[in-house]
């Protein structure tokens, strides 16, 4: 495994670097198994992996507080653990579960939380967008400081939809941070092919909305802009976007064989660039844990999803009755 040193001004303690590499790890691990999951037949449905974006919303997360909000599209699992949702519940939900987190009715793409904040999982593309403004227009409307993640990827950010809520989102100066997770391929299609420009963040120049571009394989450097967008927005002063330059291992979904990039490209990010194996490595190299400690959290970790799994297989189905609720606030 290549090292490589971070991109960004270290901006974390050496506990602040293990709790990322915790964080990451879990997500990870998850995945893995959601996806053993899928190919036994245990999860229907639609299943999006976020194995190699990990680091996105663990930096993200690592600049929230308590009351701020996140709203994800279709690839969530890792928005939903990086928040706090509770792995056993989460794993449930994805096997359509009674001990589920919306009780087995929402599946990989729609489950919420009202306690950690999460306003799910949306399976229309870009439909997130104005939904996350709006929680961001309540907090402004109450007169706290809180703010909202609106995340969405680069197949998103041509529709529509987004450039309304840019607009409104600056006319009213919401406290919305828009989140563009540039994996590099919508579905099967390259950004190159299906975007023109030659950024998506620069985008909200037309609104006057102020952005940049991150390096999403860094968990440092997306805290560090994550920070800057946070504080922009406690401020008072509007929307933020945050473009941040990630990778997908997987293919789009379960079912995507992922043939329109070549092994070699993906082996070459997951050498060069892995987010986990970068910290990994900060770790060992400052001496802030050893060989030994890191395989002791992978196990600790995988204990964790092994427990999550074993819960999702034994919880019961949902009763038919289950269908009629939660229709209507």
């Amino acid at each position: 495994m290549a090292t490589r040193k971070s991109t960004a001004k270290p901006n974390a303690s050496a506990e602040e670097l293990m709790g990322y590499y915790r964080d990451m790890l879990l997500i990870r691990r998850f995945e893995e198994k959601a996806g053993q999951l899928y190919g036994m037949g245990l999860i229907g449905g639609f299943c999006h992996l976020y194995i190699g974006q990990e680091a996105v919303v663990v930096g993200l997360e690592a600049t929230a507080k308590e009351g701020d909000k996140r709203i994800t599209t279709y690839r969530d699992h890792g928005h939903m653990l990086a928040c706090g949702m509770d792995p056993k519940g989460v794993m449930a939900e994805l096997t359509g579960r009674e001990g589920g987190l919306s009780k087995g009715k929402g599946g990989s793409m729609h489950m919420f939380s009202k306690e950690k904040h999460f306003y799910g999982g949306h399976g229309i593309v870009g439909a997130n967008v104005p939904l996350g403004a709006g929680l961001a227009f309540s907090d402004m409307y109450k007169g706290n400081d809180n703010v909202t993640f609106t995340y969405f990827g680069d197949g998103a950010a041509n529709q529509g939809q987004v450039y309304e809520t840019y607009n409104m989102a600056m006319l009213w100066t919401l406290p919305v941070i828009f989140v563009i997770e540039n994996n590099k391929y919508a579905m099967g299609t390259s950004v190159q092919r299906a975007t023109k420009s030659p950024s998506l963040w620069e985008r909200g120049a037309a609104y006057g909305i102020k952005g940049e571009e991150v390096d999403g394989m860094d968990v440092l450097a997306v805290k560090a802009a994550g920070e800057k967008a946070v504080a922009h927005c406690r401020a008072g002063k509007g929307p933020y976007i945050l473009e941040i330059m990630t990778y997908r291992y997987r293919g789009h979904s379960m079912s995507d064989p992922a043939k329109y990039r070549t092994r070699d490209e993906v082996q070459k990010m997951r050498t060069e660039r892995d987010a986990i194996e970068h910290v990994r490595e900060l770790l060992l190299q400052g001496k802030h844990a050893s060989e030994d400690d890191l395989k002791e959290i992978d196990k600790e970790i995988k204990a964790i999803v092994n427990e999550a799994a074993e819960f999702s297989k034994e919880s019961p189905e949902p009763a038919p009755e289950e269908l009629w609720t939660d229709i209507y606030a």
